[in-house]
């Protein structure tokens, strides 16, 4: 498992996603985004129009891009600068915009739109009618909205995970996650996170920090898919690696003509 890429909301202002955003290749390393890659790439095929321009909202620090970029012209959309400059190292040749997922309008279409993990940070029902319209609205006729959230209400269990990676020239960084519902008839999660940053020259700092991070019903799902005018199917995501996570699901909806 691996901690999810920023989003709106109190996202922004998480220290990962800021002063700590220089360490997101080695906290949560692009290898680790592959087999979410390929059920995504998979997805696209059920397009009804050829799928070859996507919009990748709460792109976080590229780690989908860079599996996704060798047929696909991204365009990446991030509210965290500091992040979109981890992405851009990683993917010079795709677009980045600065940008909150709820309300950016880049007025254009595109044949895809794709909200990874950062859908997460959505923490109320509200907040995702308002992702679930910017999706809309990029997306052209025939098009895709495919959203993969790591948790929904029912598929949620309590636990613990961690992960990490090295760098070049010594640099480490690994984390602690666990993760705990305290109120089940609410639609959010917690997961408190340990990381442990590993210096060049051997210096070593632990960064506590609680996140808060969505867990929709299934139902609240598909009805805010289909009010916004998306007619919608469920996929099976393929299963990472040593990921504790639950069995996953993504929302795709096919903007209707």
């Amino acid at each position: 498992m691996r901690p999810g890429t920023s989003g709106p909301g109190p996202a922004a202002h998480y220290r990962l996603y800021h002063e700590l955003a220089e360490w997101w290749p080695l906290i949560s390393p692009p290898r680790e985004y592959a087999e979410d890659a390929a059920s995504i790439r998979a997805a696209f095929g059920l397009a009804e129009v050829p799928v070859r321009d996507v919009l990748d909202l709460g792109s976080g620090g590229g780690g989908i891009a860079v599996h996704l970029k060798d047929r696909l012209a991204l365009t990446l959309v991030d509210i965290s600068e500091r992040m979109l400059e981890v992405s851009r190292a990683l993917n010079p040749e795709c677009e980045h915009v600065c940008g909150d997922m709820r309300t950016v309008r880049l007025g254009r279409l595109f044949d895809a739109v794709l909200v990874h993990d950062a859908i997460d940070y959505v923490t109320d029902l509200a907040e995702l009618k308002l992702v679930i319209q910017t999706a809309y609205a990029h997306c052209r006729p025939g098009g895709l909205a495919v959203f993969t959230p790591d948790h929904t209400a029912e598929t949620f269990r309590a636990g613990a995970a961690g992960g990490g990676g090295s760098g070049a020239g010594g640099r480490q960084a690994s984390f602690q996650e666990r993760t705990s519902d305290p109120d089940p008839a609410d639609d959010w999660i917690v997961a408190e996170y340990e990381f442990t940053l590993r210096d060049r020259d051997g210096c070593e700092r632990v960064v506590r920090e609680t996140h808060r991070l969505g867990s929709f019903r299934r139902d609240s799902w598909l009805q805010l898919l289909a009010a916004a005018g998306f007619a919608v199917r469920e996929r099976a995501m393929s299963p990472t690696a040593g990921d504790a996570l639950p069995s996953r699901v993504m929302f795709v909806g096919t903007r209707q003509r």
